[in-house]
């Protein structure tokens, strides 16, 4: 999974087979919540329509198609960023690979690039900078201190937030709390003027960076609050082959979908698997 845990059986912090010390933040990535919730709201009072109109605050419509747009991976260097920039490249997008350091960047982007994808390596602010949407797959203890650096670079823009604060003790993966509700929501806060969109958190790194699978057959939930931009980034879900990007409401509900990712992480390594999510009757 991305900036938070993968939901592969190895720990998502140390090597694999090796479990994560007791207490220690998880990087993000992982399983989405399971059935709809129901029409009415507290007390009978039906809830109000879903998805949200567009509430675009710097006033700039998302397109609906994105296939033209150049997609930052933030914290690209990492298993889960490096495998979202991969099968995403495949698709035909033009792909920015960011991290703190440009040479790392470069260094995981060079055989993507070899392999005739249209990948490129920089740091983080520049490629927040130069691409049109931006994926934020990071750890999260760094989540918000980068967020809050690019604020600037990031206005107007969607941003893809698919941090997952799980920790790790000698029972396995929990949920970490959230002042803010939620990673995505903590993103919110501090881009006031970006377009956030939570979604990517259940696919498993290890399938994403397979070579030898051409589909990774998976339902992606989608949730936010401006509906061009969840549309859109269903749409850029659904690029990659075997992908389904499915909206899975408002962003105020992205904290039981991060925190499922510790039910898959423990589905995957009881049962030695990469599994992930699939809605039925849509």
């Amino acid at each position: 999974m991305t900036s938070g845990v993968p939901v592969d059986p190895p720990s998502p912090i140390g090597p694999a087979g090796t479990p994560a010390p007791a207490g220690t933040p998880a990087r993000a990535g992982t399983p989405a919540p399971a059935g709809p919730a129901g029409p009415a709201g507290p007390a009978g009072t039906p809830a109000p329509a879903e998805p949200m109109g567009s509430a675009d605050p710097a006033g700039v419509p998302a397109p609906a198609d994105p296939a033209g747009l150049t997609v930052a991976v933030l914290g690209g260097t990492g298993p889960q960023g490096r495998g979202l920039a991969r099968r995403l490249a495949m698709s035909g997008q033009r792909i920015l690979i960011g991290s703190r350091v440009s040479e790392r960047a470069e260094a995981a982007a060079a055989p993507l690039r070899g392999a005739g994808l249209d990948v490129s390596g920089m740091d983080n602010a520049r490629a927040a900078d130069t691409a049109d949407l931006v994926i934020v797959a990071v750890p999260y203890e760094g989540h918000r201190d980068l967020l809050v650096a690019l604020a600037g670079a990031l206005t107007g823009k969607v941003v893809v937030d698919c941090v997952n604060p799980i920790g790790f003790d000698k029972q396995g993966a929990f949920p970490l709390p959230v002042a803010a509700g939620s990673a995505a929501q903590e993103a919110a806060s501090v881009l006031p003027t970006s377009r956030v969109v939570a979604a990517f958190h259940h696919v498993s790194a290890v399938l994403l960076e397979d070579p030898g699978l051409d589909r990774v057959d998976i339902d992606i939930l989608v949730l936010g609050d401006d509906r061009e931009a969840t549309d859109l980034v269903q749409a850029l879900a659904g690029r990659i082959a075997g992908m389904r990007g499915i909206y899975a409401g408002r962003l105020r509900n992205a904290a039981q979908v991060e925190a499922l990712t510790a039910n898959l992480i423990s589905i995957n390594r009881r049962h030695k698997a990469h599994a992930g999510l699939r809605v039925t009757g849509v």
